[in-house]
């Protein structure tokens, strides 16, 4: 036996050494994992579009996955307000919108923002993935994968419910109320506003922030005290919309929001940006006739916690909307009622005109401005 030979049968033997543990580690994991019935023995199921799982024991929310590499909406949400009219975070306010998906990668659960803003529609497989490569992508958190059976995955969710998602100390900071930061011990998933729907889930955490310092007198003013202010911020995982949908291009002599992005398979002597108003999907029930009722008409609820008579004052004066359907050839396309006692506002399914209380009065709004390409929705104002 040679030299190089005998060096060749001890290099693989400390490789084979040293892959070992590694190996005999990864498999012992696995096969301590315990099956997804039994980590949810016990557990309180709430079914719905994700189905989640409550640990009351241990105060942690567990989401089983089952719909992996299909796009969804991911939103976020102020399920209760500061009731500050200068700094904002109010009740209801929506702060941001994403389209994601969940992606497995060996032990884990990606949830993976698509970015929107840059595409090549129509363009052949390979153009598309060019545009796809080029720009970021935004991993939004991971799971660690907990339990699995049969193309379902446990995850905990805890810790990505219990995170500022809507940046309120951020927003605190910039209206000069301290440098707030979150205070984990003294937060927690709320459980009543988690719920699950066919085509939604709803998830809801109660977040307290603290200073070390005195908070501005802005927080004092309505919080009990400036050093703790809590707030609950929601999160709702909703089923996007099945085809059908023909986008409409924006009209610049009519004011309307709309969406931005760039389409890299636009003719040369095209513009690359591109603009889609956003407008609800309404279709005729019969389209042969100028004035049609619609197939599912728009329904606006106003917030049953709103005082009399401003409540009807809203209900009469967003109706009046449907003087402008009614011009566009649909008849009792757009109603608005009173959200029935029961409802949850936070629910998807419901548009909403939310009231909110402030400690001085503001100004109604909607949202401030249209959606750019790199950022999808703008703070009310």
């Amino acid at each position: 036996m040679t030299v190089r030979l005998i060096r060749h049968f001890l290099l693989a033997a400390i490789v084979v050494g040293t892959a070992a543990p590694a190996v005999f580690a990864r498999t012992q994991e696995t096969a301590l994992k315990p099956t997804l019935e039994q980590r949810t023995a016990g557990l309180q199921r709430i079914d719905g579009f994700v189905p989640l799982w409550w640990d009351a024991a241990r105060g942690a929310l567990l989401m089983e996955v089952t719909r992996l590499d299909a796009d969804f909406l991911y939103q976020v949400s102020l399920g209760t307000g500061l009731g500050s009219n200068p700094v904002g975070l109010d009740r209801g306010q929506l702060v941001s919108t994403h389209v994601v998906r969940f992606e497995r990668v060996g032990p884990r659960v990606f949830l993976v923002e698509q970015n929107t803003g840059y595409r090549a529609l129509g363009a052949p497989p390979a153009e598309q993935r060019a545009v796809d490569e080029s720009f970021a992508r935004s991993i939004l958190w991971g799971f660690e994968v907990e339990a699995e059976v049969s193309g379902k995955l446990l995850v905990d969710a805890t810790a990505f419910l219990l995170r500022d998602a809507a940046a309120a100390a951020l927003r605190l900071g910039e209206a000069q109320q301290g440098a707030y930061v979150l205070d984990v011990s003294r937060s927690a998933v709320y459980l009543p506003a988690t719920r699950g729907f066919p085509k939604n889930t709803e998830l809801e955490s109660t977040l307290t922030f603290t200073t070390q310092a005195r908070g501005g007198s802005l927080v004092a003013s309505v919080a009990p005290s400036s050093a703790a202010v809590t707030l609950r911020q929601h999160h709702s995982f909703v089923e996007l919309p099945g085809p059908g949908f023909v986008p409409r291009d924006v009209d610049p002599r009519i004011g309307s929001l709309y969406v931005s992005f760039y389409d890299y398979a636009s003719k040369i002597t095209e513009p690359i940006e591109k603009r889609w108003v956003i407008r609800h999907r309404l279709i005729k029930a019969d389209p042969a006739q100028a004035m049609s009722e619609p197939v599912e008409p728009v329904v606006y609820y106003v917030d049953n916690g709103t005082p009399e008579p401003i409540r009807s004052a809203l209900v009469d004066g967003a109706a009046w909307w449907n003087q402008a359907f009614e011009a566009a050839g649909f008849r009792n396309a757009f109603q608005v009622r009173v959200l029935p006692d029961g409802a949850d506002p936070m629910d998807i399914r419901y548009n909403m005109i939310r009231w909110v209380h402030r400690s001085t009065r503001g100004w109604a709004y909607g949202r401030a401005s249209s959606i750019r390409a790199p950022e999808r929705f703008s703070r009310g104002t």
